[in-house]
């Protein structure tokens, strides 16, 4: 018989399960397959490469990137990246450039300068070559930060900690901690701002600023003063006994090494040092991470289930070397289509072979696991 007058019970709908998720990546593979796309956006100045450059590294953040806090980061380096070829565009306006171009744009009024000026121009000219010449130049620095901001956003650097050597801990834990606070402090400044518009107070010019600042640097010095007394707590800073003998062999590695990378590159960046470059930049590397190994003893620490460096790993940082090198070999065979003339001006064209060597860099987005899906529906 059915009731009269009452209601039904609500039926409580379960909860979306929890994807379960693979072992996630290292995070070294994505900072080497990021470095390596942004080595690759060094070898040419072709304006259609270095925009597959770009959407290669946006398509694998917008499928492989986690929803974290650090992995914010993204946006912020693609605006940089637009400052910086809007900045080099205007470098080019008012300081003019030595090329010389018959396409002129404008003549804008050239301010005289003392003879010790000599080769600095302020107005005068501005050409169509000149500017074609700063944008390539500034879309390959643009191409560059964008790459080191995909590695922000996919790695996570509290993992990424673990997998630093003994010798630089200490430095990649200050690292860490400034990129794990920066996003609070982002926070703090967005809800001072929101709370001084609500109470009708201004939130701009220099008086805002300093309203605002001022409980944003409190609020982030009560942190580090509490993350420090945490710290201290735990032990962080003890380092072990270390003979004296390894402390010195420890410095002349590291330093060699070091002076060997510089020299090793300076090798391979001019023609005269090309036979001498690889060898001496071979052998600093070596030198440089037996120094590391060796300083790595006077911090005596555990890892917690480390990362382990397994076949997906290999295939996103060989995915990101593969291009590189093959965008350096076609640099080297085909020097004109990676790096298209401004003098005459000529419309550039997309090279299919190293193009098509781009597209290896998307290999991250079929290999590695999905981005951890809690389930929680958007409140």
């Amino acid at each position: 018989m059915a009731e009269s007058g009452g209601s039904r019970p609500r039926e409580r709908t379960a909860p979306a399960p929890r994807r379960r998720q693979g072992t996630p990546l290292h995070p070294g593979a994505w900072w080497l397959w990021a470095l390596a796309l942004g080595v690759a956006a060094t070898r040419t100045t072709n304006p259609l490469l270095l925009a597959l450059l770009v959407m290669v590294s946006a398509y694998v953040v917008a499928t492989r990137r986690p929803n974290a806090p650090w992995a914010r980061s993204y946006g912020a380096f693609v605006k940089l990246a637009l400052a910086v070829i809007l900045v080099r565009l205007l470098f080019a306006i008012v300081l003019g450039s030595p090329l010389p171009g018959a396409h002129v744009l404008v003549d804008l009024p050239e301010v005289p300068l003392p003879d010790w000026a000599q080769g600095i121009r302020l107005g005068g000219r501005v050409t169509a070559e000149a500017l074609t010449f700063a944008l390539y130049d500034g879309m390959k620095l643009a191409t560059l930060l964008i790459c080191v901001g995909a590695a922000n956003a996919l790695a996570n650097p509290s993992r990424l900690l673990k997998s630093l050597p003994g010798a630089l801990y200490e430095m990649g834990v200050a690292v860490v901690v400034a990129l794990t606070f920066a996003p609070s402090l982002i926070t703090d400044v967005q809800r001072l701002r929101a709370a001084r518009r609500l109470r009708g107070r201004p939130d701009r010019g220099v008086r805002g600023l300093l309203q605002v600042g001022l409980p944003v640097l409190e609020g982030a010095l009560e942190r580090s003063v509490a993350l420090a007394a945490a710290m201290d707590a735990r032990g962080y800073g003890r380092t072990a006994q270390v003979p004296a003998g390894v402390r010195r062999t420890t410095a002349v590695l590291t330093l060699g090494g070091l002076l060997g990378v510089c020299a090793g590159t300076y090798g391979l960046l001019t023609a005269e040092g090309a036979a001498y470059g690889v060898p001496v930049l071979l052998a600093g590397l070596a030198a440089a991470l037996a120094g590391l190994w060796l300083g790595g003893r006077r911090s005596p620490r555990t890892l917690y289930r480390p990362d382990r460096w397994d076949t997906r790993a290999w295939l996103v940082a060989g995915s990101g070397a593969a291009v590189a090198a093959l965008l350096a070999v076609a640099a080297a065979r085909d020097p004109a289509a990676l790096h298209p003339g401004v003098v005459p001006l000529v419309a550039p064209v997309l090279p299919l072979w190293p193009a098509a060597a781009v597209l290896i860099g998307l290999l991250p987005a079929f290999v590695t696991p999905a981005p951890e899906d809690t389930g929680k529906e958007p409140s």
